[in-house]
């Protein structure tokens, strides 16, 4: 058994071991690919800007680590051993892979991206074909969005956030984005099969809340003067796209917010079966920290979504 084979047995036959291989150092990875390239550890050294000494030190370390050889050593230079040609197309995609998010993320002259945090079911209803808009207007200025189901990071550096409330929050400043009504809608399947006509119809039917907003189901029933519907039964889900989507698939009737069903009214998925619509007392604000100076392109899509309020 020669000593390659022996040391790759050795090795396999203990999965915690494999388990615990650690990653080896990028530059011997890097010095490895060059060379498995080349096939010559003096031509990878030029282009790597290493000693030919360098190179061969780092690939005996790399096997050393790995616990294979992976170039054969030649009377006339060297050649890859069947670990080498496995493992050369893997580093290769990872280096190609890691070169293409590189450029994507920190390239272009490193242009920084409007950065915006806020409700997905917002973005999705409300948000994304205002950006849509605004991308084709200002098609150089790039938009990171990050929805909220993301923890955020303490240190995170957003120009912008999306928050539903009163528009006060201490150290902030904020822009009223939507102006919304509290009204029940359902599916088009389900009024065929539960007609809705008054309030009293709504007894019998699931109702679909969303968590966390306090002007829910018990708000609206409480002003409505309705106390035969039990507030708390029904469905509990933490985003209102879900309890919209819950409610265009028939499965009970949801509380809308005018900014976020629009979109389904319109299109005929959700229906609005009662004219009652409460104000709601709170709304959808784009907020920033006062005091801090925008970005250019940040203070550009400010400018450019207040006239956009404004003009429609």
């Amino acid at each position: 058994m020669s000593t390659i084979q022996y040391t790759r047995d050795r090795i396999s036959s203990d999965p915690n071991e494999m388990m615990q291989k650690t990653l080896p150092p990028l530059n011997w990875i890097r010095t490895f690919e060059a060379s498995a390239r080349h096939l010559n550890f003096t031509k990878a050294a030029q282009e790597l800007h290493l000693t030919q000494g360098a190179v061969s030190q780092q690939i005996r370390l790399l096997e050393r680590h790995l616990g294979v050889a992976l170039f054969a050593r030649l009377a006339r230079g060297i050649a890859l051993t069947d670990e080498g040609q496995s493992y050369l197309p893997v580093v290769q995609d990872s280096i190609s892979r890691l070169a293409a998010a590189t450029s994507e993320l920190f390239g272009q002259s490193q242009r920084v991206p409007v950065k915006i945090r806020g409700s997905l079911s917002f973005f999705m209803s409300w948000l994304a074909p205002r950006i849509r808009d605004f991308n084709a207007l200002y098609p150089n200025i790039d938009i990171r969005y990050t929805s909220t189901l993301w923890v955020k990071d303490v240190e995170a550096d957003d120009d912008f956030e999306i928050r539903w409330g009163s528009g006060e929050w201490a150290g902030h400043l904020s822009q009223r984005l939507s102006w919304d009504s509290l009204f029940p809608v359902c599916s088009p399947e389900l009024l065929e099969r539960h007609p809705i006509n008054c309030i009293e119809d709504l007894r019998g039917l699931t109702l679909i809340h969303v968590m966390g907003y306090e002007e829910g189901w018990g708000y609206w029933l409480s002003l409505m003067n309705e106390d035969q519907i039990d507030p708390a039964h029904g469905i509990q889900l933490d985003n209102v796209a879900s309890a919209l989507k819950m409610a265009e698939l028939g499965a009970g009737i949801a509380l809308a917010r005018t900014s976020m069903a629009e979109d389904a009214l319109k299109n005929g998925r959700l229906i609005a079966p009662l004219e009652h619509q409460i104000p709601a007392s709170e709304s959808f604000y784009l907020v920033r920290k006062s005091g801090l100076k925008l970005a250019p392109d940040a203070a550009l899509f400010l400018d450019w979504l207040e006239r956009e309020l404004r003009e429609g």
